[in-house]
């Protein structure tokens, strides 16, 4: 069987090294502690609400270490809700999310005059090269095929992303969470620097959506505007039918 970037243990989430970040061996990449809390605010009842924005802090490194989630009713609403999880270790919180869940309405949909271009498939893209010296989640969990830039090459990216094993053993990834997966790469297909001699690390995340995806691939187009030490990612998002969303990363810039 494939492996997967985490296994259960009760409640507790337990990482492997697909589950890594490129900087460091000791701390998770982003995106697969968000898809967790994502995935965990998705069972939050009523479960046929829309997620139209999700907003991850990641308040400190995540080890790589058992972590659990707790979630919590911020807003309650049968038409607008607001949803809260925390990501905890045994030495407390390390990140939280706030999830904007909207009631669904099949009455009313997109107007189908209203096109907007789509990407090519992810058949005509170029794979990424491995980089980091160890197994890490960009590497070894995902799998990337550029469209236009590259991670080695500085500046905008186009790329089709695609979560290459499970996510939770024995679990079947969520649409949102192959969104907020792939959506966590943008800062990193889109670098203004170079990953070698740098760091420009997101300490937080924000998914909006008017749609969930349909199948495994999803698009970044994405482009990194550097500030002094800081950043921010941005990247419009689409599966192959079409566009679904944008995403956004606030970003710690430094030398490595």
């Amino acid at each position: 069987m494939t492996e997967a970037i985490y296994e259960r243990d009760g409640d507790w989430y337990v990482p492997n090294r697909l589950a890594g970040g490129p900087w460091s061996p000791d701390s998770q990449h982003g995106g697969p502690p968000s898809a967790l809390l994502a995935g965990v605010i998705e069972r939050v009842q009523p479960p046929d609400m829309f997620m139209a924005r999700l907003t991850v802090e990641l308040l400190r490194p995540v080890q790589m270490i058992p972590h659990r989630i707790e979630t919590e009713i911020l807003r309650p609403g049968k038409r607008v809700q607001l949803i809260g999880a925390r990501l905890l270790s045994a030495d407390g919180e390390v990140a939280r999310a706030t999830a904007l869940r909207i009631r669904r309405d099949p009455d009313i949909t997109q107007d189908p005059l209203h096109l907007t271009p789509q990407p090519d498939p992810p058949q005509r893209g170029e794979p990424h090269q491995e980089f980091g010296g160890f197994r890490h989640f960009f590497a070894d969990a995902i799998e990337v095929r550029y469209l236009s830039g590259a991670a080695e090459v500085p500046g905008p990216a186009t790329a089709w992303i695609r979560l290459a094993v499970p996510l939770v053993d024995g679990e079947e990834p969520s649409q949102l969470q192959r969104v907020v997966v792939a959506a966590d790469t943008g800062n990193g297909i889109s670098a203004e620097l170079d990953f070698r001699g740098n760091v420009f690390i997101n300490p937080d995340l924000t998914v909006y959506l008017h749609r969930l995806p349909i199948g495994e691939w999803i698009c970044l187009e994405s482009v990194t505007d550097l500030g002094e030490g800081t950043g921010l990612a941005q990247s419009a998002l689409y599966d192959q039918e079409g566009p679904i969303g944008r995403s956004l990363q606030a970003l710690y810039v430094d030398r490595a």
